[in-house]
């Protein structure tokens, strides 16, 4: 589970109310609960968004929130090191050793490209498969993004709407006029509420799907990228040079930022820890 996003929205929360319990208390935190104002501002806004997208696009944005709360997406150093074993044990025994490999594959993207360089599929089917899977899968993320700025822009209108209809209403019956502060309170309500769901949940759930879609596209521009490398059969340290420009110099220089990686790096910490506890003994 992704912590930064779990902290920014339930600390978000807790900051909002906490400050308004310590100005006005229980009180005043129970006056910024109203059924009615949720109700124009929410159920406002999600019903203009059926009507400006199909029920299945809808359905299945609500589905990708589940990314948002992820882990980062894998890292392309482990890919890379992938290609690089893959690369030498074909130029040894060959194109069609990989088969027990790819069984072992999760990524289905990487799985499909090197299956296709094992059925003799041309660079160019390849490349144009796989290209065409990217735009595909850039086009499925833009809908969901655009559905929560979509949110995002609906709700402060909505919110701004039930402000409007609060003090029409108020102002309908001014016959107690001790009512009027009160009701003027009432009808702000439905701003806050537009404004909080806005800011702190839907734009900030839009930027988030972004960063994982790029996060994905730019994985699946090194993986594509490495199966063109093992169709033409490079040297490994020359296909090995072109993946590592895909990322920064700081990432692929430093061992523990794969989990191979940080295994080994775990495991040479033991070592050394064995290692002076031993010289220690042997110098008493």
């Amino acid at each position: 589970m992704d912590l930064t996003t779990v902290i920014g929205l339930s600390g978000g929360l807790i900051i909002v109310f906490t400050a308004v319990a310590l100005r006005g208390g229980m009180v005043g935190l129970q006056g910024f609960l109203d059924l009615p104002s949720a109700m124009i501002t929410y159920g406002g806004t999600f019903s203009a968004l059926m009507v400006n997208y199909p029920i299945d696009k809808v359905v299945k944005a609500f589905k990708v929130v589940k990314k948002v709360f992820a882990e980062q997406q894998d890292n392309p150093n482990e890919y890379i090191e992938i290609f690089r074993q893959l690369i030498i044990k074909a130029s040894k025994q060959g194109v069609l050793s990989l088969e027990e490999d790819i069984k072992e594959m999760d990524n289905e993207f990487l799985r499909n490209g090197v299956k296709m360089v094992m059925d003799g599929q041309s660079q160019e089917h390849i490349t144009e498969e796989m290209e065409t899977e990217l735009a595909f899968t850039r086009e499925r993320h833009k809908v969901g993004q655009e559905i929560f700025v979509t949110l995002g822009t609906y709700s402060p209108a909505f919110g701004m709407i039930g402000t409007i209809m609060g003090l029409i209403l108020m102002l309908a019956d001014l016959q107690d006029t001790a009512q009027i502060a009160a009701g003027m309170a009432v009808a702000l309500l439905t701003t806050f509420y537009g404004a909080l769901g806005a800011y702190l949940v839907f734009l900030p759930i839009a930027g988030k799907l972004k960063r994982r879609s790029e996060e994905e596209l730019f994985l699946k521009s090194v993986i594509t990228r490495g199966v063109m490398s093992l169709h033409a059969g490079e040297v490994p340290s020359i296909a090995v040079a072109k993946l590592r420009a895909y990322i920064p110099r700081s990432s692929f220089m430093d061992p523990s930022v794969t989990k191979k990686g940080k295994a080994a790096e775990k495991d040479k910490s033991k070592k050394k820890k064995k290692t002076k506890v031993k010289y220690r003994k042997k110098k008493k």
